[in-house]
């Protein structure tokens, strides 16, 4: 079993690095001489929707004071049409410094690219190893599909990836203490936090699991042993006091450009570029239409009702989880945090395409169907190609009837996938590198190393 999960180890990150070569190959399609004056390619505009090589991260080389070096925040802000200035870029804190750190010795969108793309590439492969640790060839799924050869290279997620991944591992390994692994999670989640915001929502879940005191032998009688609420608290303080660590300094330097950022994003409109069921479900239905914009009163019915309902989506998924403690002995912090994730990604107001490397993980993590895998991939693959085909087709440049077709497919295909994955997700279970399987007669035993009960499964004959 060692030697088998190793090899997929192995094959999980070679694979990884060649789809990560193969995405960077992907988006440098886009970017090259020659340059104007500020370093921008020069044929980045003209092919970068009907090729589908674009990136926000050459996008973002000029209006957010990358091309001069700026530090972020530091001396930014936002103006009163919503426009940022400065250093001041639209991401948390950390995500702003990787993409400072990018430029540093950058002249061109050419070179940001490649120099953020051997940035980024580690942290894919951490992932890939992680998983293949954990997963065996399941890993595979995160190393050898399309996402990463779309998405890898379009924006900054491979580091919150790389962290969320490691704070779910971290929480695996049983030979720890409970609050040990608890609030090195919690600390990690919260650097996600820092990165891309979507981690710290998995604090909620993992200070339940640290409450009722983790994983049992599998008997319900167990969650009688008592709470511990001090674990839970130090869980919930080690996210609050690294989240204040992060975001204090650029507060204390510069607060207007700190705060820029969660202005921005809190104005952004669930508008073309959202590949949201808002924009291509709730506009049609207040009068809205292809190709204008969007009305103040669909705005004000969106900033209300994707809050609202994803908050309910949370609590919804955190009660089933105690619902499923109470009847299994164990909190399901994983299960609940892959299903607080499909709320999120469903009912927020923005859903880019590069979301899918949040959720691809936890799909290899948790027990999912494979068939359920594929279907939720060949939907992404549809958006992610579709979207910047009707981009290229609404600036005139082609007949529209078949990019939106591919929108819609992946628009709706994924909104319904995550319905079903929401459910799916919380009554799975985690995969464990610690199992091991053995074969008696007909059936099949497992035996979990680090806890004395063995569960018996019947073999399908496969």
């Amino acid at each position: 079993m060692r030697t088998s999960r190793s090899l997929a180890t192995l094959v999980a990150v070679a694979m990884c690095a060649l789809m990560l070569f193969l995405g960077y190959l992907n988006k440098a399609r886009c970017a090259g001489p020659p340059f104007d004056l500020f370093g921008r390619s020069m044929r980045f505009d003209e092919v970068k929707d009907a090729t589908v090589c674009y990136s926000d991260i050459q996008q973002l080389w000029l209006g957010r004071g990358i091309n001069l070096h700026q530090f972020p925040f530091v001396d930014g802000g936002i103006t009163t049409a919503g426009n940022l200035t400065g250093g001041t870029v639209e991401y948390p804190v950390l995500g702003g410094v990787l993409m400072w750190v990018g430029a540093l010795f950058a002249e061109t969108d050419a070179d940001f690219l490649l120099h953020t793309a051997l940035l980024l590439a580690p942290f894919g492969l951490l992932t890939a190893w992680i998983l293949g640790r954990v997963a065996g060839w399941h890993a595979l799924w995160w190393s050898a599909t399309p996402p990463l050869v779309l998405y890898a290279f379009l924006n900054w997620d491979l580091p919150v990836v790389a962290v969320t991944v490691a704070a779910i591992a971290i929480v695996g390994i049983e030979r720890w203490p409970l609050r040990t692994r608890g609030v090195i999670a919690a600390a990690l989640l919260a650097i996600g936090f820092g990165l891309k915001l979507y981690p710290g929502l998995f604090v909620l879940p993992l200070i339940a699991y640290v409450f009722t005191r983790g994983a049992t032998s599998g008997d319900p009688t167990e969650q009688n042993r008592g709470r511990d609420t001090r674990g839970a608290l130090a869980v919930a303080g080690t996210a609050v006091a690294t989240v204040v660590a992060m975001n204090l300094p650029f507060a204390i330097l510069g607060f207007e450009g700190w705060r820029a950022s969660f202005t921005f994003q809190q104005n952004r409109e669930a508008d073309a570029t959202s590949n949201s069921i808002w924009y291509w479900g709730l506009r049609p239905l207040m009068g809205g239409y292809q190709g204008h914009d969007v009305t103040s009163e669909y705005n004000d019915v969106v900033a209300l009702a994707s809050p609202a309902l994803m908050l309910t989506a949370f609590a919804v998924a955190m009660w089933l989880g105690w619902r499923r403690y109470l009847r299994d002995g164990t909190y399901p912090w994983v299960p609940v945090a892959a299903a607080i994730l499909c709320g999120f990604l469903l009912l927020h107001k923005v859903h880019s395409p590069q979301y899918t490397l949040w959720l691809l993980p936890l799909l290899v993590l948790l027990k999912i169907p494979w068939q359920l895998i594929a279907t939720y991939l060949l939907a992404d693959l549809s958006i992610g190609i579709g979207i910047f085909l009707w981009f290229d087709s609404t600036a005139g440049n082609s007949d529209p009837a078949l990019p939106l077709t591919l929108v819609h497919i992946g628009v709706w295909g994924r909104a319904l996938l995550l319905i079903v994955l929401f459910f799916v997700f919380l009554n799975s279970s985690e995969r464990r590198a610690s199992e091991r399987h053995t074969h008696h007669g007909a059936r099949t035993v497992t035996v979990d190393e680090h806890t004395p009960h063995m569960r018996t499964e019947e073999r399908t004959g496969t």
